[in-house]
């Protein structure tokens, strides 16, 4: 069993955010998933990523980092495209992590103040032709992540959706979907 810290996207702590931690839980993970929304949902990406940018990056940064208050270390932060910026800052800073799971984001890791650490594994996640990340540079800070850090590996997934693993979202890709689940289950069990 593993202790996951699991933050949501930038539409808010959907049902489909909430169906990919139960299917963690039901693999026997302990998932924990704070709303740095305070019970806010948002119908398309565009007005939850304005109201990011009305509450502030860092004030959701921050509510990430006190939603880990309390819990074990040897965590693994889990983010969903905005929750990727306290899944990451948590990852780097807070020491024991086990790991991070960054779904359709990645910040090159000088951005949050120091390097990746040592021994930490990662991987992220992305559709080739998202214009989000393939197009705004977060899968080059993925590569260089990848280049530069002993346990990483980066999943590329044909297709455009930017949240493609939320199954409540128009974005969802359910193949795709289903890949990434394999995937962050065998990295829960094997970190």
């Amino acid at each position: 069993m593993t202790d996951v810290l699991l933050f949501h996207h930038a539409q808010g702590c959907t049902p489909g955010v909430l169906a990919f931690a139960d299917h963690l839980g039901a693999h026997g993970h302990a998932v924990h998933v704070p709303d740095l929304y305070e019970g806010k949902l948002f119908a398309d990406l565009e007005q939850g990523a304005e109201h990011a940018r009305t509450v502030g990056f860092d004030t959701i940064i921050q509510r990430g980092v006190e939603a880990a208050d309390g819990l074990p270390t040897g965590l693994v932060y889990i983010g969903f495209s905005l929750g990727v910026l306290p899944a990451q800052a948590l990852a780097q800073h807070r020491p024991g992590a086990a790991g991070a799971v960054l779904i359709g984001a990645c910040v090159p890791p000088t951005e949050l103040g120091c390097p990746w650490p040592r021994g930490v594994p990662v991987q992220i996640h992305g559709m080739v032709d998202d214009r989000y990340f393939a197009r705004e540079g977060d899968v080059d800070a993925a590569r260089e992540l990848v280049s530069e850090t002993d346990r990483a590996e980066l999943f590329l997934y044909p297709g455009s959706g930017h949240l493609f693993a939320d199954a409540s979202v128009a974005d969802h890709d359910e193949p795709a979907a289903a890949l990434l689940t394999e995937r962050v289950l065998a990295f829960l069990t094997r970190r």
